[in-house]
């Protein structure tokens, strides 16, 4: 795999996805083209019961894709035992971009910068009990002594000079 992919990763209700959206709007501005995996450990469902694309996978489809001038989205039923991991997603779907960012995966060997809030936790997850070799600079609301980089966890732009700096040009 030859794009860049970092995993942000935290306890739930630490602010992942507002990090994430700093991120994804500043790399955007900087040229990027920007592909994101949100891991989720609970069903969902984005084709709503009644809906045409609900009526669609109901009735059967393995795949069904919905299009339109702006967008595209697809259900693909998982016909395989047990989740797809984050590595065969990327492999699948994330062909066309320049980095990825995932939130949530905690658990895979990607680099991680995890987001930490001083109301939320005392401890890191990261290196708290056990110590994630993975982890590259951590995000945080509070002044932490650490073996990576810490930014503030408002700093969107300093995060994406150090994943700059770190890896180079992104660009395929």
């Amino acid at each position: 795999m030859n794009k860049t992919v970092i995993s942000i990763v935290a306890k739930s209700g630490t602010g992942k996805t507002t990090l994430l959206e700093k991120l994804i709007a500043e790399l955007k501005r900087r040229g990027h083209r920007v592909g994101v995996i949100k891991h989720d450990a609970h069903r969902f469902d984005i084709d709503h019961e009644g809906k045409d694309s609900w009526r669609l996978t109901q009735a059967g489809a393995d795949t069904m894709m919905i299009s339109s001038e702006a967008k595209l989205a697809m259900v693909k039923l998982n016909n395989v035992s047990g989740e797809p991991s984050v590595y065969e997603l990327l492999g699948e779907y994330f062909n066309d971009v320049d980095i990825v960012l995932t939130e949530g995966f905690k658990k895979n060997s990607l680099p991680k910068i995890e987001v930490h809030r001083k109301e939320r936790s005392a401890t890191l997850l990261c290196r708290g009990e056990l110590y994630d070799e993975t982890l590259i600079a951590v995000a945080s609301n509070e002044n932490l002594d650490l073996d990576v980089p810490l930014y503030d966890i408002n700093d969107g732009v300093g995060i994406c000079d150090f994943i700059e700096t770190k890896y180079g040009s992104l660009h395929r």
